[in-house]
């Protein structure tokens, strides 16, 4: 591994509390400004540094894509909202009644999609595991405490609750020993993905903690993941300093170990991907055997055309990365700003995957992470003289689901699985049934589901 070079960047963050301080900020309208304040009241908003003087260009703000994915705008609220919190800012009302009326409307975005609260705890002795979700049998996801927070935050994000102080919805653990407890009872679990917010927010030394007892001879856990925008909003993370050789080390001792380190880097647009920072950090990160797999929703106003894809997964490819998915945007907090049609969806990605070369084509989607798993829109074609959306499971909350085609109505404006209705005159989808029982059965019998043997 090579030695992080000498230059150290000082990390600093922007929020509401020091918005004037902002790189760029004083080159806003008025009205801009007041609509940082206004949305950020409601739906999460941090940046920080690096993103500010060297991703977004001020000179195409408001339309900058790095913009729009990193400061509010003001159509991720609905007006009525909009203008409700805008009125009680204007008149300083105190911060309780603002934060009272944030509440409200925060509860109505549908904060937790999905069945992430109902359906993915995962149970020791018929008590919910902390920080843990085991949606699909061979993955469980764990959300460090210490990680539930980012160098920056995504506008489109739909772990937006984690951030905006709403405890009984955030999931977070500190008990490692737990994980480990449930993980050999569930032999089926290959794979652990520590995610968050960011786990790369984390000191090493407290990544490690949480590292080192999944790597214990009676556990078979396979591989190791990290859900991280990191390199992409803090490359330095990676970079500079003892701290980042220390993190280096630790991935190289996971490779060493025999397992497989996933690197599950966000990358939304090819800017991220252009600075000499974010570059050294992918270099140094793969160095150490790791892979750093690439993935991202298609994003309304900052990634939705064909051309961006194209130039953003052949560049992952030319600096060694791996093209995984492109999701869709979920149905959660700011949704109706960022959504894109499914059908229009397709017709982007099936435009990119033209573009690239076959080593990019790895590259999976438009997926939905959906209640019963993650959809594929697979085609959108005629049959028998109907037209049809073709969709397929890549992951299922049954495994007997996975790879298993079904087909939607045709629907130009459909942008969630839930709003479309199945093809051929028939009254429900192959799945729904079993997927109802699941919601309405015991914990025990969803575990089930998802550890039962292949």
């Amino acid at each position: 591994m090579s030695t992080g070079n000498g230059e150290q960047h000082t990390f600093r963050t922007f929020q509401l509390r020091n918005l004037e301080d902002t790189p760029g900020f004083d080159r806003l309208s008025d009205h801009q400004k007041m609509v940082t304040r206004v949305v950020g009241s409601v739906l999460p908003f941090k940046t920080n540094n690096y993103v500010c003087e060297q991703l977004i260009n001020w000179d195409k703000v408001p339309d900058d894509p790095m913009f729009q994915l990193t400061f509010p705008q003001e159509g991720m609220l609905d007006p009525r909202h909009f203008t409700q919190i805008a009125d009680l800012i204007r008149a300083e009302v105190p911060a309780a009644e603002l934060k009272a009326a944030a509440r409200e409307i925060q509860l109505g975005l549908n904060p937790h999609p999905a069945g992430q609260v109902e359906m993915n705890a995962g149970y020791l002795e018929e008590e919910v595991v902390q920080g843990v979700q085991h949606k699909y049998r061979e993955t469980v996801l764990f959300f460090p405490t210490q990680g539930q927070t980012c160098h920056a935050y995504c506008t489109y994000c739909f772990r937006w609750p984690q951030f905006v102080q709403l405890d009984d919805l955030k999931f977070a653990s500190k008990e490692i020993d737990r994980l480990v407890a449930y993980l050999k009872l569930n032999p089926t679990v290959s794979d652990v993905l520590f995610t968050g917010g960011d786990p790369m927010i984390m000191r090493t030394e407290l990544i490690r903690r949480y590292v080192e007892p999944l790597m214990a001879e009676d556990l078979e856990i396979n591989t190791i993941r990290f859900g991280t925008k990191a390199p992409a909003y803090w490359p330095y993370k990676f970079t500079e300093g003892d701290e980042a050789d220390d993190l280096l080390r630790l991935f190289e001792e996971i490779v060493a170990s025999g397992r497989h380190l996933a690197i599950m880097a966000h990358y939304s647009h090819p800017v991220e991907l252009a600075t000499d920072a974010s570059r050294e950090a992918l270099r140094r990160i793969i160095e150490t055997g790791a892979v750093v797999r690439c993935q991202a929703p298609l994003i309304r106003h900052v990634n939705d055309s064909a051309r961006a894809w194209a130039d953003m997964i052949s560049t992952e490819v030319a600096l060694g990365a791996v093209p995984y998915y492109m999701f869709v945007e979920r149905d959660t907090g700011a949704k109706r700003y960022f959504e894109v049609p499914l059908v229009e969806a397709y017709q982007i990605y099936t435009d990119a995957y033209k573009q690239v070369s076959g080593l990019a084509r790895t590259w999976r989607g438009p997926s939905m992470s959906a209640t019963p798993g993650k959809v594929l829109v697979d085609a959108v074609t005629e049959i028998g003289g109907e037209k049809v959306i073709a969709l397929k499971f890549v992951q299922a909350r049954d495994p007997d689901w996975v790879n298993r085609l079904f087909f939607a109505a045709y629907d130009e404006k459909a942008s969630w699985l839930d709003e479309l209705r199945p093809a051929f005159g028939e009254e429900k989808f192959f799945w729904t049934d079993e997927l109802n029982n699941m919601k309405t059965d015991t914990p025990q019998r969803v575990q089930l589901i998802t550890t039962r043997a292949a």
